[in-house]
């Protein structure tokens, strides 16, 4: 069958029997409004397979690189790069990209060239660093090469933040008691050190809190505050952060105090930017905190636990995450191996325990969700893998995703999308 014009009437035509056969005659059609029409649907066609090219969303549905950082030195210990298919789960075995010491925490650089890595310790191998790497990155295949290292400030960096002008990195150093700001050049490598604080004290477990330990570093979302969380000294502190030349000062008040023997790690905050979520590691609790996003002032609204409550062995807490819709809060839990997963009521900020879902693995360190939100990997520390979840965002609910990977001694964990 085909279509042809007459008078400016559309009419269409086909071959029966090797005769020719004149259809009806087609609705009155202008043929320059016909042609119109034809144009527009193709220029529709081109421009949404441009968007679908081009945009990023497209291009974080499918292929990304996944960064290993690792607790280990030595020969083959450092740095892997794996692929993940966003659209199918799977996440292919990684592969050591470039040999260092202990690169257990590290961040990207926003614009997706460069990596900053904390050289932290393998205390089996008596090794504890002292230094912060900076990498460049080649997009296309996730290879590095090392631009320089600076002192992080104290020993043993275990957690890095970058500002929102990108001008600054913020370190927390755990057994050199200590944060750290360092400046960054425009090409990527570190510069002087901007700032250093030393924390004093301590708390009242005779092993793990004879010292302050800053555990980690973060910037509130108004890049004005830095919040630090100190294991040894059961306290969440609050730094005024000058974006303009990097400097740090005690907030007023200069610090939030948890229960005696908590050990405060890691936090997160709510999208909403009202809430700071808490994970002690030693009582395995969430605290969460009301934050006063204009004074920098924290209030506790509520302590859970982390744990069934019928539970007795030995555990200890890790990584907080809040998804990014603001509904769910994971947590991970090293004994009773699983991420407590808990849903959180947007008003109050209060959160209520969803369900326990095991990490396939034991002592899960660290975990972080895909660029697509579809998806959470987390890494189990003490049997060498990795292990792929399926997140339904309505629920919350976590779903098992295929075998655990291989992969040793891994902890953190870096999405980039390949473009």
């Amino acid at each position: 069958m085909e279509a042809f014009w007459y008078n400016d009437r559309a009419y269409t035509s086909e071959v029966v029997g090797g005769k020719h056969k004149q259809g009806k005659q087609g609705a009155v059609v202008k043929k320059g409004e016909f042609m119109a029409f034809i144009q527009k649907l193709i220029f529709n066609f081109v421009f949404m397979v441009f968007i679908l090219w081009f945009s990023p969303q497209a291009v974080i549905a499918q292929d990304n690189l996944v960064f290993f950082g690792t607790h280990s030195v030595g020969s083959q210990k450092g740095i892997s790069v794996a692929h993940f298919n966003s659209e199918t789960g799977v996440l292919t075995k990684p592969e050591l990209v470039v040999e260092a010491p202990a690169p257990a925490y590290f961040i990207l650089h926003p614009d997706g060239k460069h990596m900053y890595v904390c050289n932290s310790n393998d205390f089996a191998k008596g090794y504890t660093g002292q230094t912060i790497s900076a990498y460049s990155i080649d997009p296309r295949n996730g290879s590095l090469t090392l631009l320089n290292q600076q002192s992080s400030g104290g020993a043993d960096p275990s957690y890095i933040w970058m500002d929102a002008s990108q001008r600054f990195v913020l370190v927390a150093n755990y057994k050199g008691a200590s944060v750290t700001v360092i400046a960054i050049k425009p090409d990527g490598s570190l510069g002087e050190i901007i700032a250093n604080i030393k924390h004093s004290g301590r708390s009242i477990d005779t092993v793990r809190q004879t010292q302050p330990y800053a555990h980690s570093i973060k910037l509130d979302p108004t890049n004005r505050f830095a919040l630090v969380a100190d294991l040894g000294l059961d306290k969440l502190f609050v730094y005024r952060f000058n974006s303009k030349n990097g400097s740090l000062e005690p907030n007023d008040p200069p610090f939030a105090i948890v229960s005696p023997g908590s050990g405060p790690r890691h936090f997160a905050f709510h999208p909403n930017e009202k809430f700071v979520y808490l994970i002690n590691e030693m009582a395995c609790t969430i605290i969460t905190f009301a934050w006063d996003s204009a004074a920098g002032k924290l209030s506790e609204v509520q302590t859970s636990s982390t744990l069934p409550l019928d539970f007795k062995g030995k555990n200890t807490c890790a990584e907080i995450e809040v998804y990014p819709n603001g509904k769910f809060l994971y947590a991970s839990n090293r004994g009773h191996e699983s991420l407590a997963v808990f849903t959180i009521d947007s008003t109050t900020g209060k959160i209520s325990l969803l369900e326990h879902v095991p990490t396939q693995g034991h002592s899960p360190r660290n975990f972080t969700f895909d660029p697509t939100n579809k998806w959470l990997i987390v890494t189990n520390h003490n049997s060498d893998n990795a292990m792929v979840f399926k997140v339904d965002e309505r629920s919350g609910h976590l779903t098992p995703v295929g075998n655990p990977v291989p992969i040793v001694y891994p902890f953190c964990i870096r999405f980039l999308p390949i473009r």
